[in-house]
């Protein structure tokens, strides 16, 4: 556990207090088979259960009863059989009182707790399932479809556990510090790696071995890919091609559940062109204006927009944009090259608490999310607070299909240069990302190590010994 049992205990009171009423079920994860029951993926445990009670274990839940001042932890203890084959594991007992829950109970007496609550009316509060097994058990226990079971998630729950998770304690900052520091490590590894001949998967399995061996695991699937300009690219077998460009996307996630978040966009022959050098500035640039201008009470939604306003002027330099900037952006034509949000909250999750629902964690009832093509991606648009973890991620793309789609609409034609945009249609894309904790007058870049990120320093760290 990170925290003592003091934490823990300070966490359920408080989301006890804003929940108010009713019994608050926060369940753990179990083994997920990869292809039969013994042979398992990577334990990953829930989020929410790990902040409110601290265990790492599979297959326990939370009880809060909120209106008799009661908590429970539950899950059944191993016997002989089970330790044979994984070793001691203490008594779900001590693991309660090891976080300061004073009762513990089989995960069978849940049925009973639930079936009580029912029959005097109380509200029974849980967050949306991600996994089926917890729809199903949901299902049975509410007598619901189980694909009801999201849609009946407890908002007030959902939102009294955004409120508090939003804002990072000092401790939980160090956490994810030691997520970057591992983050550096992937990346600095990845740069040095980088040259024309080594695969794609080479060099995701070489950074998936560093988070492995100073974390948990990776904190997502890594994107390691010289078509940048596909926002999720997995890893191929292809070889890395002389005058290309290898965006890297990827995090670590350390033994306590926190993560890190980091891009870079890499010269395979560790020079840039003349055209990608002019790219990758503007996108330098967008990044650093985030970090000289988020603070307390920006609304992010602006900030997103403000970059997209910087993006689109420097495009017009290039002729790859005209006519009106704000107007431009207010259009959305500047889609045509950033087709995605600034950045997302992260701490427990690497989009955290994503699982909740954006539109309770991103915004509220001041900022809403957009419809517009392109910004309808971005996942927080809300008035920033101390304490929030944001990632800064600008990019510019292109995507030929969309190029091609676009022209024959005649989409924006006031504001896109079609036959300057055609000249870059394999170009790629480019995305830097990093990660910022907003502070009382405006925000500091987390890692004690900065990945290099600015084109001579980039070029200069590929190239040294």
């Amino acid at each position: 556990m990170l925290f003592n049992a003091d934490t823990y205990s300070a966490r359920r009171r408080t989301l006890r207090d804003k929940v108010g009423h009713g019994l608050i079920i926060l369940f753990g994860n179990s083994n997920a088979p990869a292809n039969y029951p013994a042979n398992g993926y990577t334990f990953r445990q829930d989020s929410s259960f790990r902040y409110f009670f601290g265990q790492n274990q599979e297959s326990l839940a939370g009880i809060i009863d909120v209106d008799n001042d009661r908590e429970w932890l539950l899950g059944n203890d191993v016997d002989i059989e089970d330790i044979i084959w994984t070793g001691y594991v203490p008594s779900v007992s001590e693991l309660a009182s090891q976080v300061g829950v004073g009762n513990s109970a089989p995960l069978s007496a849940l049925a009973g707790m639930v079936a009580d609550a029912r029959k005097t009316g109380r509200t029974i509060h849980f967050l949306p399932p991600y996994r089926h097994d917890h729809m199903i058990l949901l299902s049975d226990l509410l007598g619901i479809s189980p694909m009801e079971t999201v849609s009946a998630a407890s908002v007030r729950l959902i939102q009294a556990i955004v409120e508090m998770r939003s804002v990072k304690t000092d401790a939980e900052v160090g956490e994810i510090e030691r997520a970057m520091h591992i983050g550096y490590l992937m990346h600095t590894a990845a740069m040095k790696a980088c040259r024309p001949g080594v695969t794609e998967k080479s060099i995701e399995g070489l950074m998936e071995g560093i988070a492995m061996t100073y974390g948990q695991m990776v904190s997502f699937r890594s994107i390691v890919t010289m078509h940048g300009e596909i926002f999720h690219g997995s890893p191929s077998l292809d070889r890395l091609e002389a005058g290309r460009l290898l965006l890297v996307d990827a995090g670590a996630e350390t033994v306590n559940g926190y993560c890190s978040d980091n891009t870079r966009t890499m010269p395979v022959s560790g020079r840039f062109t003349s055209k990608q050098r002019d790219i990758y500035s503007i996108v330098c640039d967008c990044h650093d204006l985030t970090i000289q201008k988020a603070r307390p009470g920006l609304k992010w939604m602006d900030m997103h927009l403000d970059v997209c306003r910087l993006m689109a002027e420097r495009l017009k330099d290039l002729g790859l944009m005209k006519g009106n900037t704000d107007d431009a952006v207010a259009a959305g034509a500047h889609a045509m090259f950033m087709q995605h949000g600034l950045g997302h909250m992260m701490g427990m999750d690497v989009h955290d608490m994503e699982n909740l629902g954006q539109k309770y964690v991103g915004f509220n009832e001041e900022v809403q999310p957009s419809e517009q093509f392109g910004t309808d991606c971005l996942r927080c648009g809300r008035r920033l607070q101390k304490g929030f973890v944001m990632t800064d991620e600008p990019g510019i793309y292109f995507i030929p299909v969309l190029i091609d789609k676009w022209q024959a609409e005649h989409r924006f034609a006031e504001f896109l240069d079609y036959d300057m945009i055609g000249r870059y249609r394999d170009f790629g894309g480019i995305r830097i990302e990093d990660d910022i904790l907003i502070t009382d007058t405006g925000c500091r870049v987390l890692g004690q190590e900065r990945i290099p990120y600015l084109p001579d320093h980039v070029e200069a760290f590929m190239n040294e010994g």
